[in-house]
């Protein structure tokens, strides 16, 4: 006979990060009777994203039940707002600007460049994890079109021919943080 789950052996997320969530949403001292709860939830959906790198569906539901709502109004509320992300992206993160200005600059043709060298559609992560890329409305960097942003770091009037330059530091940094984390 199958023995019923519990819900933390249900979970695929570390442990030590419900753990770390479920103390700050304890700090914030949220009174489960009153309507104002939900004043806090994107307060929350932002340190979960933080913390975790996405907001799947097995975390909504733990954040939903904390804030005693349905998983349909947390999932409302991160499919409204264009910040929250239900995907895993990787630690190096691409952002390639597709807005008017980048585009009639030739931000496609920068996009489909990355695609190719990476192997992977706009969307998606590298098998490995190191690497996602995503085409975003706009990055307010219009004057520097077309614009990639990764991670942190703005790179302006890309060219296609330059961004295996730019990718290969990436690819140094990450095999230098896997050489660290072995030692």
């Amino acid at each position: 006979m199958e023995r019923v789950r519990s819900k933390a052996q249900e979970r695929q997320l570390p442990p030590e990060l419900y753990i770390k969530l479920d103390e700050y949403i304890d700090s914030l001292k949220i009174n489960p009777r009153s309507d104002r709860r939900k004043d806090s939830l994107i307060q929350v959906l932002h340190k979960a994203q933080d913390m975790f790198g996405y907001l799947p569906e097995e975390l909504q539901k733990h954040i939903a039940n904390r804030f005693y709502i349905s998983h349909a109004e947390v999932s409302g509320v991160i499919s409204f707002y264009n910040f929250f992300t239900t995907t895993p992206k990787g630690k190096v993160r691409i952002n390639v600007c597709m807005g008017t200005a980048c585009y009639v600059n030739g931000s496609e043709k920068v996009l489909d460049e990355f695609e190719r060298v990476l192997g992977i559609k706009s969307g998606e992560v590298t098998p490995d994890g190191k690497f996602s890329i995503e085409s975003i409305r706009c990055l307010g960097a219009c004057g520097l079109a077309p614009v990639v942003m990764i991670n942190d770091k703005v790179y302006g009037k890309v060219q296609v021919e330059k961004i295996r330059d730019i990718l290969e530091t990436y690819i140094v940094e990450t095999s230098n943080e896997e050489v660290t984390s072995h030692e």
